[in-house]
């Protein structure tokens, strides 16, 4: 009964598709590294979109300096510049292009 219950769990998250046109090339390949792995396609194929998309998105948030602009960018923090007519300004513009 529980097995069932879950059934049904997956059945209503699963309500969205993805579709995509592959070479005979390819689906031999993902059919391959799918049975390799003792997988079914579809799950062969979601757990690597998902991984691919997690780290995509993680390379995006995830900044990466030099040493030398890890410097500098410590050094910004530690000794700010003054503020200078320069940045009022700009600080004036963002602010009312923004509202906020």
């Amino acid at each position: 009964m529980a097995q069932s219950a879950t059934k049904s769990a997956q059945r209503r998250v699963r309500d969205e598709r993805l579709e995509t046109r592959v070479t005979a090339d390819q689906k031999k390949l993902i059919e391959r590294a799918a049975a390799l792995q003792g997988r079914t396609v579809t799950d062969f194929v979601l757990t690597s979109v998902q991984e691919a998309a997690r780290r995509a998105i993680e390379d995006h948030q995830t900044l990466h300096l030099s040493l030398r602009d890890s410097q500098a960018f410590v050094q910004a923090l530690m000794k700010p510049l003054p503020v200078n007519d320069r940045l009022r300004d700009t600080v004036r513009r963002y602010r009312q292009r923004t509202g906020v």
